[in-house]
């Protein structure tokens, strides 16, 4: 698990934070990586992919031959207790989730 300025630094960005936010309410099970963002092009989405992994916040997988993002909540959980959620609960509070 990545350092808290890692963390956090993942989660300034709203579009990663948009796509944490959508993983989030997927309910932590693995979700295809089309789910998860609009608006941007393939390979930038694929750039805050990597950026949210090397954080620690998610991980990859495949999934019926998709491509699959889930978010890592009880790791971050243990090695940052309550970062996530009150990110989240202040993202919510100042932006409703798109």
């Amino acid at each position: 698990m990545a350092d808290v300025h890692r963390v956090l630094s993942a989660l300034a960005d709203p579009i990663r934070l948009e796509i944490v936010r959508r993983l989030s309410r997927a309910g932590g099970g693995p979700t295809p990586c089309a789910h998860l963002y609009d608006g941007v092009s393939k390979s930038t989405a694929s750039h805050h992919f990597k950026t949210l992994r090397e954080a620690g916040l998610t991980e990859r997988s495949v999934e019926a031959g998709q491509s699959c993002q889930r978010l890592r909540v009880a790791e971050v959980e243990q090695a940052l207790p309550g970062i996530l959620s009150a990110v989240l609960r202040a993202a919510d509070e100042l932006t409703p989730p798109q």
